[in-house]
C-alpha cells in the first residue's frame, strides 16, 4: 500500500540494529518521515555510538526522511527531547514505537539489582519516559482544538513477558510490565484518538543471538525474495499497518508476529471460577475442590444428580 503513513511523522526507539530497524525503514517505505533513536549501546547497554546514523543513510537513499536521535530512553531529559526533536523538526509526532531494550540475562540466584535494575530503567522506564512525551504533546493538541489527533502508540514485548523464560527474571518481567502499561494507555488516551498497541516480535537480532552471532543478519542484508523465518523484519509490516489510519479502531490488543503467522493474545481470563456459596473458604476442603474443579488432576467421582 504505497502511501499508507504519508505524511505520518514517526520516533523509532532501538532502531539502530534488528527488530527497530526493520520497523524505522518499513515506516519510511509506506511515507512516514522517521527519528531513528539508537544510544549506540552493546546488548547489555555498555558504551555508546552512532549506530542510527546508519540506518538514516539507509532510509534517504531509498528516498525517505530521516533524522538520528542518539538519546538513552531510560533518562527522563534524553528521552523527552527525543520526542521534542519530532515536534520541533517536522511540526508534531505522529506515531511512537517503543524498541529499545537490553539484556543481561542470569538465573535469578545470580543476578545483581543492578543487572535487574538497569534492564527495567531501559524496558519499562524508557517505555513509559516516552509515551508521557508524546502523551503531552498529544493532550495540547487535543485542548487547542485537534478532535482527534491519531496518535499511535507500538510498544513491545516478548515471549518471555508472555510466557516466562529461564535466566530472565529481569526481561520477562520487564516485557509484562509493558503490557500492563500499554492497556492502561489505551484507557488513558482513547478520547483523544490515541491508539496503544503492544507487538510481540520474533526473529534472531544481535540480543537473541549472543549464543549463535553468525546467525544474525539486519534486516537489510536478506534480499528481498528471500524468505527468512528468523528475519527480524517480518513483524514490521504488521506494526506499519497498526500506525496507519486504517487502525484506528484497534486499541489494547497484544499481537504476536513470528515468522509467517500473526497471533492475537488473548490475555489473562477466568479461565474457571469457584464459587464459596457466600460461605468462607475452609483451607483444609480446598485441596479437592483445586484437584478436581480447577487443575482437573483427580477424577471427581459420581456426583450428586450426576
Amino acid at each position: 500500500m504505497p502511501g499508507l503513513l504519508e505524511g505520518k511523522i514517526a520516533l523509532v526507539t532501538g532502531a539502530g540494529h534488528g527488530i527497530g530497524r526493520g520497523h524505522a525503514v518499513e515506516l519510511a517505505k509506506h511515507g512516514a518521515t522517521v527519528i531513528v533513536n539508537d544510544l549506540g549501546s552493546s546488548v547489555s547497554g555498555e558504551g555508546n555510538g552512532r549506530d542510527a546514523d546508519v540506518v538514516v543513510d539507509l532510509i534517504t537513499s531509498r528516498g525517505g526522511t530521516a533524522s538520528a536521535n542518539y538519546g538513552d530512553v531510560s533518562n527522563e531529559a534524553q528521552a523527552t527531547e527525543m520526542v521534542q526533536q519530532a515536534i520541533d523538526t517536522y511540526g508534531r509526532i505522529d506515531i511512537l514505537v517503543n524498541n529499545a531494550g537490553i539484556v543481561r540475562d542470569r538465573a535469578v540466584w545470580n543476578m545483581s539489582a543492578d543487572d535487574f535494575d538497569l534492564v527495567m530503567n531501559v524496558h519499562v522506564r524508557g517505555t513509559w519516559l516516552t509515551c508521557r512525551a508524546a502523551a503531552q504533546h498529544w493532550r495540547e493538541r487535543a485542548k487547542g482544538g485537534d478532535g482527534n489527533v491519531g496518535g499511535r502508540i507500538i510498544n513491545t514485548t516478548s515471549g518471555a513477558g508472555l510466557l516466562g523464560n529461564f535466566g530472565q527474571t529481569n526481561y520477562a518481567t520487564a516485557k509484562a510490565a509493558i503490557v500492563g502499561m500499554t492497556l492502561t494507555l489505551n484507557l488513558e488516551l482513547s478520547k483523544l484518538g490515541v491508539t496503544a498497541n503492544v507487538i510481540g516480535p520474533g526473529g534472531i537480532t544481535r540480543i537473541s543471538g549472543t549464543l549463535h552471532p553468525e546467525a544474525v543478519r539486519e534486516p537489510d542484508e536478506i534480499p528481498d525474495d528471500e524468505f527468512d523465518p528468523f528475519d527480524p523484519s517480518l513483524c514490521s509490516p504488521v506494526v506499519a499497518w497498526l500506525c496507519s489510519d486504517e487502525a484506528g479502531y484497534v486499541s489494547g490488543q497484544v499481537i504476536r508476529a513470528m515468522g509467517e503467522h500473526i497471533h492475537l493474545m488473548g490475555g489473562w481470563t477466568e479461565e474457571v471460577t469457584l464459587s464459596n456459596g457466600r460461605k468462607r473458604w475452609d483451607a483444609t476442603k480446598l485441596g479437592d475442590l483445586f484437584a478436581v474443579d480447577v487443575f482437573k488432576t483427580k477424577a471427581p467421582g459420581l456426583r450428586l444428580g450426576g
